[in-house]
């Protein structure tokens, strides 16, 4: 994959940027490099933050008022990165603002707190032609986007099965009508679900259990394809272990990330030859060997940078050019949004029992 440098392309679109905070500073704005962007305007609720971030990143002019914005300025599209209200995401109102003023919108996750939200967002996509892309920055690993062109190649077989772990407590029952101590699962729930909404296709139903020493869960996942998964949620893991692991199963083969960089992909194959009790190795054919990956930090590569390989630039390129070609996205979008908070209240509202997603 060759990426161009922003001055390389010889069409870019106009966006305006609202939100100026630190996680927008450290990973959002500096994607712009990579993608086919003309910053016109930044926007926060604090105006002197905004001026702050019109000089540093290069806009043409700032706001305090995200609709007065959308009102003066001619975007084709508008980035939104904001914290939260009352516990509660802020990205509904102002996507459906944008879009109601002529702009594609890509928001972060979480992209809402309940499916009635994400219809709304949906309704008003269908009206104005306009659509919403969502950051489920893990569809855009590297490492997972390689798992999926191999889990889709006729050498793997139909996926069969899923493993996903990720930390993350669940909070008792009776907590989780409160927006407040939802808030940390809210913001979460979409890195593993959309891994597998992403990999495996849409769920349909789901039973778990939840331990309350630390109150992590595991459950049992059914989905419309006929796989299965495990989505195990960790809460308690040491802080210095690696934060997550996949595993994919297919028809003879499995194909397995850790940390969310290295990838190993176990072909088709046996241990040496022989017949069992008497094969006197335990290395097989070379081609039918494992496939490891991962990356290296000594050459000052794109690839080794964190923006790269968690995702940021490759899902701000993916937006910046479906709005350059008039192109709804096919991923991360509010169909995938939609997946998610199904999946998110599924936790919230029940437990001990069999949940239909769809």
């Amino acid at each position: 994959m060759s990426v161009k440098y922003n001055f390389e392309f010889e069409q870019k679109i106009k966006v305006g940027f609202i939100g100026c905070g630190g996680h927008s500073f450290r990973n959002i704005y500096p994607t712009f490099q990579y993608a086919p962007v003309e910053l016109v305007a930044v926007c926060d609720l604090d105006r002197k933050r905004a001026e702050i971030y019109k000089s540093f990143f290069g806009a043409k002019r700032f706001y305090d008022d995200h609709l007065e914005m959308l009102k003066n300025e001619e975007l084709d599209a508008v980035f939104v990165v904001t914290n939260y209200d009352n516990a509660i995401p802020r990205y509904p109102k102002i996507a459906i603002d944008a879009m109601k003023n002529d702009c594609h919108v890509w928001i972060e996750k979480p992209p809402a707190s309940s499916v009635n939200e994400v219809q709304q967002m949906m309704e008003v996509s269908e009206d104005t032609g306009k659509y919403v892309m969502v950051g489920f920055k893990k569809v855009f690993f590297t490492a997972i986007m390689k798992t999926k062109e191999i889990i889709s190649s006729k050498e793997f077989g139909k996926p069969s099965s899923i493993y996903v772990r990720y930390p993350q407590g669940l909070p008792e029952f009776k907590d989780r009508n409160d927006p407040h101590k939802m808030l940390g699962f809210l913001d979460h729930i979409g890195h593993p679900g959309s891994i597998l909404h992403y990999l495996m296709g849409k769920m349909q139903t789901i039973y778990f259990e939840r331990e309350a020493n630390n109150g992590g869960t595991i459950a049992v996942i059914t989905f419309a394809n006929g796989g299965i998964g495990c989505l195990h949620l960790a809460s308690g893991q040491s802080g210095t272990s690696p934060l997550e692991r996949l595993e994919v199963i297919g028809n003879g083969c499995n194909v397995v990330v850790e940390n969310g960089v290295k990838l190993t992909y176990y072909q088709r194959g046996g241990r040496g030859e022989g017949g069992y009790g008497r094969s006197g190795s335990y290395i097989g054919e070379d081609k039918s060997a494992p496939i490891y990956w991962e990356p290296e930090f000594s050459l000052g590569q794109l690839y080794n940078k964190g923006m790269f390989m968690l995702g940021y630039a490759n899902e701000i390129m993916y937006f910046s050019e479906c709005v350059l070609n008039n192109k709804p996205p096919d991923k991360s979008n509010l169909e995938t949004a939609l997946e998610i908070t199904k999946l998110y209240e599924a936790y919230k509202n029940l437990e001990g029992q069999k949940i239909t997603i769809n």
